[in-house]
C-alpha cells in the first residue's frame, strides 16, 4: 500500500516486517514516527514499502472526548509512567536513627548525618544503576558482547551494595548480584 496515501496518518495501525505493529505517532513531509510496543519509536521513511496499513485513522469511529476523559487518561499515563510503583520503606528499627563518622585522628571532629538522608543517597544510587542497565540494554549500537561486559561490570556494583541491604524494610528492594 502506498505510504503517501490520506488513509495514514497519526493514529493509524502498521505492520512492520521486521519490528511488528506499531502505531504511527508522527507525520512528517518525508519521514513518519511509528511506535512499536517491542521496540519503542522508530523513525520510517514514507517511502518504506515493507510497511502495511492495518486501520487507518479514517476507518476509526470518531470518539468524543470529553475534559473528564482526558485527565483520566493523563493521571493513568503519570501514574504509570513517572510516579515510582510504591515507595521503598526503610527498616523500621533504623528510622529516627543517625549515622556517625568518626575520624581515625581524635583531633578532627566526628561527622553526624540522618540515616533517612543517606537512605535517600542509596536509593538514588539503586534506582540509576536501574535506568543505565535498561539503556545498555536497548543499546543498539552496542554489540551484545559490549552489553554483556557492561552487565558484568554493574552486577559487581550491585553486589558491592550490598552491605547497604540491611536498611531496606522489604527483601525484594536489596540489591543483588544476581539477575
Amino acid at each position: 500500500m502506498d505510504l503517501n496515501t490520506p488513509t495514514l496518518g497519526i493514529g493509524a495501525r502498521v505492520k512492520h516486517d521486521k519490528f511488528g505493529e506499531g502505531i504511527v505517532v508522527d507525520f512528517g513531509e518525508k519521514m513518519m514516527e511509528v511506535f512499536f510496543e517491542s521496540e519503542g519509536d522508530k523513525e520510517i521513511s514514507r517511502s518504506y514499502q515493507g510497511l502495511k496499513i492495518i486501520e487507518s485513522p479514517r476507518d476509526q469511529e470518531p470518539e468524543s472526548l470529553d475534559l473528564s476523559d482526558v485527565e483520566t487518561a493523563l493521571r493513568k499515563v503519570i501514574q504509570e509512567f513517572v510516579e515510582k510503583p510504591g515507595t521503598l520503606q526503610l527498616a523500621q528499627k533504623w528510622e529516627g536513627g543517625t549515622m556517625v563518622f568518626k575520624p581515625g585522628n581524635p583531633e578532627l571532629q566526628s561527622k553526624e548525618v540522618p540515616i533517612t538522608t543517606f537512605w535517600h543517597k542509596i536509593v538514588m544510587v539503586r534506582d540509576r544503576l536501574r535506568v543505565l542497565e535498561q539503556n545498555i540494554n536497548s543499546n543498539e549500537k552496542l554489540t551484545d558482547g559490549e552489553k554483556v561486559q557492561m552487565q558484568q561490570y554493574i552486577s559487581r556494583i550491585y553486589g558491592s551494595l550490598t552491605t547497604f541491604n540491611i536498611l531496606f524494610a522489604d527483601k525484594e528492594e536489596q540489591f543483588t548480584s544476581k539477575g
